[in-house]
């Protein structure tokens, strides 16, 4: 209340790791970071999985949490743990303030770390003693709010040896990651895309800093733009298991990576880069910008490798197109997607996770502006959605109202944090959830194969690890709380409870779209690099 009182808004969450989600997504889409206040022990560890996601993801949160009066300490105080040096594990600045006095340069410390350098989560551990003692204002160590991070620039030299790579290329690439959308960087690379006629390839949350519709995007043959370019320029995107780790085979052995990142440490991880750009994305390739205003050049339209990425880009925008034309049901996913995208607002954000639902969504699901893709990030994180869509949603309302918030879970996904339906609620959040459900995890059964199973013998022994129980109506969770819930088994259901929901502007929706249980993806030319699909 204290809080409130002064002005500061406070969103009550069901469960602090939603809470910690949802505050670092505040981070990510403001730049200045969220606060997740949580209480001791049991309450902070639930916080740690927020704090882990948010340093993953290098978006900037603070974390607030109670603990165990100091002279109770190694007694078995109520929620004694040894919350300070847990944090330090997840994040990039971990203290308790030695007294009342310093309470105010902590605070600017943890939230000037957060935001300065690679952004992460900062803790900040209030002892219980702390909370209820008092002081002269008088006696308070203040001291000024932290202003904006300091951008840098990278060395000239290493920025010129670098355009003159891209001048030599045959194969050239750019992959912009999510710190060139952190970075505010979308008019600058738009510029630099159309100047020199570069084909790019967004990472998941990298979608929408120059549009998914932009003739120059080759998503739709993202293998094919990685395995063969001869040059690849990456903006804020790292080297890590989402790309492949930039080695063979998913990369050619001797492309040459021109790596721009604010990180120093992390230049030349997995491959060593022929130029290593340290700077703000946004201040880099303008830098860039300024050498081809000086030495105009472009990557012609009509070079082999163009028309080698228009020729996969062809097929495979053909192909998942028949596979949305299917008119048998259960729908399969990309008829579900396909019924989808053309009803979505261009401007709305849209929130995705699970399995196949988040990595065909991706595909199908256009962005057209930045910072408006919400996925499981860099830690392949799942119960994400519902504590980001709320983020969203409460930044909308403040900057763009009207601007709708669309979040897809898979129905796995949806289970982690299904609750939070009611925070949304409380709160009046128009979200729209889609809950694409096919019975599973990866897969599922449909209810006469459950039933049948079933029967031969205990569930905990016979049924496949992957299922979940069939048909179940995610929708009454959202119509027990006063929203809107809709079961769906067919297209024209889907469009009529999509434009239903969106013509709602006070409160959340649910759609529960029925899919066909062993529904799954196109043949891909290359398995994701991860062991953890069963």
């Amino acid at each position: 209340m204290a809080a409130q009182a002064a002005g500061i808004k406070y969103i009550g969450m069901r469960n602090e790791q939603a809470a910690c989600y949802a505050a670092s997504a505040v981070g990510y889409l403001t730049g200045r970071p969220g606060v997740c206040l949580a209480v001791s022990g049991p309450g902070l560890i639930h916080a740690l999985g927020g704090m882990a996601n948010a340093n993953m993801n290098c978006w900037p949160v603070i974390v607030l949490a109670g603990s165990s009066d100091k002279n109770q300490e190694t007694m078995g105080a109520f929620q004694e743990f040894p919350q300070v040096e847990a944090c330090r594990l997840y994040s990039k600045f971990s203290a308790r303030p030695s007294s009342l006095e310093v309470v105010p340069v902590i605070i600017e410390k943890a939230v000037r770390s957060s935001i300065y350098g690679r952004p992460g989560a900062c803790y900040v551990d209030i002892p219980g003693d702390m909370v209820t003692s008092k002081i002269h204002t008088a006696s308070l160590r203040t001291v000024p709010c932290c202003s904006s991070p300091p951008l840098g620039t990278a060395d000239p030299t290493a920025v010129r040896e670098a355009a003159l790579i891209i001048k030599n290329a045959k194969r050239p690439l750019v992959v912009v990651g999510k710190g060139a959308a952190y970075s505010h960087a979308e008019e600058c690379i738009g510029k630099l895309v159309d100047v020199c006629g570069l084909p790019f390839l967004p990472t998941p949350m990298g979608k929408g800093v120059v549009p998914d519709d932009h003739p120059h995007c080759v998503s739709a043959a993202r293998s094919r733009a990685l395995l063969n370019a001869d040059v690849i320029l990456l903006l804020g995107a790292r080297l890590n298991w989402m790309l492949h780790f930039g080695l063979p085979p998913r990369f050619r052995s001797d492309v040459k990576i021109i790596q721009v990142d604010i990180c120093a440490e992390e230049l030349g991880n997995n491959v060593m880069p022929v130029a290593a750009l340290l700077g703000d994305v946004k201040i880099v390739v303008r830098q860039l910008l300024d050498f081809f205003r000086i030495n105009p050049w472009i990557f012609l339209s009509n070079s082999e490798w163009w028309l080698f990425l228009k020729e996969k880009i062809k097929a495979n925008e053909e192909l998942s197109q028949a596979m949305a034309a299917h008119k048998s049901l259960p729908m399969n996913y990309y008829t579900v997607f396909h019924t989808i995208q053309p009803l979505l607002p261009k401007d709305c954000i849209i929130v995705s996770e699970g399995a196949n639902t988040m990595d065909i969504g991706r595909t199908m699901l256009h962005n057209y502006l930045p910072r408006h893709r919400l996925d499981a990030g860099t830690f392949g994180t799942m119960g994400v959605g519902l504590g980001f869509a709320i983020a969203a949603a409460l930044i909308a309302n403040d900057q763009t109202p009207h601007q709708r918030v669309i979040c897809i879970e898979g129905d796995s996904a949806f289970g982690f944090s299904g609750m939070e339906v009611e925070t949304m609620c409380r709160y009046n959040l128009p979200i729209v959830i889609i809950v694409v459900n096919n019975n599973g995890i990866y897969s599922g059964l449909d209810e006469d194969s459950w039933k049948t199973m079933a029967e031969c013998g205990e569930p905990s022994i016979v049924v496949p690890p992957t299922t979940l129980l069939p048909n179940a109506h995610y929708e009454q969770v959202m119509t027990a709380f006063g929203g809107k819930g809709y079961f769906v088994q067919t297209p024209e259901e889907l469009r009529k409870a999509l434009v239903s929901c969106l013509a709602q502007e006070k409160m959340p929706s649910l759609i529960n779209v029925m899919i066909d249980p062993s529904s799954g993806r196109k043949k891909q030319d290359f398995t994701w690099l991860t062991l953890s699909k069963m």
